[in-house]
C-alpha cells in the first residue's frame, strides 16, 4: 500500500460509539488495500466476556504487526500502544444528537436482524432499555460522548511530531473526506 494524500499507512480511527468508526475504517482499509482491525472483535469474547488486559494488549500487538492497517476503537488500555505506531489518527467528532440517532438505528438493525457480532455475540433486547452504561450501548454513548470529545481533543493538541490528526465533525465532513479519497 502507498500513503494516500498524506494519510499514512498506520491509521487509528476513534470517536464515540455510534459515530461510524467501523463503517469508515472498512471503507478506508478497502480503499487503501490494507488490513482492518476492529478492537471490539478482539476484546469481546464469547458471552460478552472481556479479554484480560495483558491478553488484549498481546492480541492488539499481533494485529498491528506490519506496516499497513486501519485500527478502530477507543480502548484506553491499548491506546498508548496504538499511538506508538499510528502515523495518522482520524477522529470522528460528530454531535451527540447525530451519534445517538446513528447508534439507535444501528442497535435496532442488529436486534431485529439478530446480527451476530464478534465471537458469536449478539445485542440483547434488555440492554436497549437499560440505563446502566455497563449494559446499554445507548447509555454508554450518552454518558461518554463528552469524555471522548475531551480525550481526543487533548490527544490531538498534544500529538507527537509526525502524527497527523484529522478531525471530522459532521456527517458531511466524513462524506467529503471519503469522496476526496475516491477521486484519487
Amino acid at each position: 500500500m502507498t500513503a494516500d494524500a498524506g494519510l499514512g499507512r498506520r491509521i487509528s480511527v476513534v470517536g464515540c460509539s455510534g459515530a461510524g468508526k467501523t463503517t469508515l475504517s472498512r471503507q478506508l482499509a478497502r480503499h487503501l488495500g490494507c488490513r482492518h482491525v476492529e478492537l471490539d472483535a478482539l476484546f469481546h469474547q464469547p458471552g460478552w466476556q472481556p479479554l484480560e488486559p495483558e491478553r488484549f494488549r498481546a492480541a492488539v500487538a499481533q494485529a498491528l504487526a506490519g506496516e499497513d492497517w486501519v485500527v478502530e476503537g477507543n480502548y484506553s488500555v491499548v491506546r498508548p500502544q496504538i499511538l506508538e505506531r499510528a502515523d495518522t489518527v482520524i477522529w470522528l467528532d460528530l454531535s451527540k444528537s447525530r451519534v445517538m440517532g446513528q447508534l439507535l438505528r444501528r442497535t435496532l438493525r442488529r436486534l431485529l436482524g439478530r446480527q451476530v457480532l464478534w465471537n458469536g455475540n449478539r445485542e440483547r433486547w434488555g440492554n436497549l432499555f437499560s440505563l446502566d452504561p455497563q449494559f446499554s450501548i445507548l447509555a454508554w454513548a450518552w454518558t461518554r460522548h463528552g469524555d471522548y470529545r475531551q480525550r481526543y481533543g487533548s490527544e490531538m493538541r498534544e500529538a507527537p511530531p509526525g502524527t497527523r490528526y484529522i478531525r471530522l465533525a459532521s456527517r458531511r465532513a466524513v462524506d467529503d473526506f471519503l469522496m476526496r479519497l475516491d477521486t484519487r
